[in-house]
């Protein structure tokens, strides 16, 4: 058996796993390029791509041309039910965990109508993938490219390809007398107002996955029962 066990998933398994907390001390077999291993690792609490609680005083949001965009969150998936996320959004939401720190899914939750988002109206909770060909990384980014953004459309990307386009600076010119018009004091919560700060570094290189589309998790027990890492 070349020092390994098949085992199955049993009560004495989930005991021992279960007796171990958060800072504990383990010990972990791997293989890493071909050699079996043994490694001490510190045991942390599980990055969720998606958060169950909400850190401040009010969700991020960003309001562009009447589109509202806000990350998803466990808290707003309850207040939309899950059945109007979406299977594959919720799927998402559930099972994926993020690739770098500040990774996020970036939704456009709904539109707040008038004549310059015409044909727009009726989306709602659709995940936002790009802006002008640009990946969106979490809220903050988005902000930030719309901010910076020079060219004379905004084209946003969703899911099955479907986009939406927006003049720019008619797109910019109407955000005041919508926000005006549905009595909201700002275009975007507090949060946003700082400098965005890359969370990945220019030397990091980024799984090429579609963003959103993270592992469930980031390694995989294989049924000799040692961690493939």
């Amino acid at each position: 058996m070349e020092d390994k066990i098949k085992f199955q998933l049993g009560p004495l398994l989930c005991l021992k796993l279960s007796a171990l907390i958060y800072g504990d001390e383990a010990e972990l077999g791997i293989i890493r390029g071909g050699q079996f291993m043994k490694v001490q690792v510190i045991l942390d609490t599980r990055v969720h791509l998606v958060p169950y609680h909400i850190e401040g005083d009010q969700p991020s949001y960003l309001i562009v041309a009447g589109l509202v965009f806000t990350p998803l969150s466990e808290p707003l998936i309850g207040e939309e039910c899950e059945e109007s996320i979406g299977l594959k959004l919720l799927t998402k939401a559930r099972y994926s965990m993020p690739r770098f720190k500040g990774e996020q899914i970036v939704i456009l939750s709904q539109v707040l109508a008038n004549e310059v988002n015409i044909g727009y109206e009726d989306m709602s909770n659709e995940q936002v993938l790009k802006l002008n060909g640009t990946w969106i990384r979490n809220i903050h980014h988005l902000a930030h490219l719309v901010d910076s953004c020079k060219e004379k459309y905004l084209v946003f990307e969703f899911e099955e390809n479907f986009l939406v386009v927006l003049e720019r600076e008619s797109a910019l010119a109407a955000s005041e007398s919508i926000l005006k018009g549905y009595g909201i004091p700002s275009e975007r919560s507090a949060d946003l107002l700082d400098p965005y700060v890359d969370p990945v570094s220019q030397n990091e290189p980024i799984d090429q996955r579609e963003f959103g589309d993270s592992p469930a998790s980031n390694s995989e027990t294989v049924h000799d029962g040692l961690l493939w890492a």
